[in-house]
């Protein structure tokens, strides 16, 4: 399931194309519950790309520098040691 919060969002509709209206203080908020895949792939010279797609083919993409990848995955080991959810 995809969930997409965007706010103070608002676009105009002229001709069949999307122009953006207002001032640019947007930002969106994505959630993505019940993952089917995940992957990480090289994403150019020097990032690292994550993949997530649920069961209805929604997919996040995130492209990180090597230190964030390292650094979740020392969160995600610390989570193994100490979280009941990898019991």
């Amino acid at each position: 399931m995809l969930t997409l919060t965007l706010e103070e969002f608002m676009v105009e509709l002229t001709e069949g194309s999307i122009k953006n209206v207002g001032p640019t203080n947007k930002s969106a908020t994505v959630k993505m519950f019940d993952v089917e895949s995940a992957e990480a792939r090289e994403f150019g010279d020097k990032r690292v790309k994550l993949v997530f797609e649920d069961e209805d083919g929604n997919e996040i993409q995130v492209s990180l520098f090597p230190e964030d990848v390292r650094k979740i995955a020392s969160e995600i080991d610390a989570l193994e040691d100490d979280s009941p959810v990898f019991e």
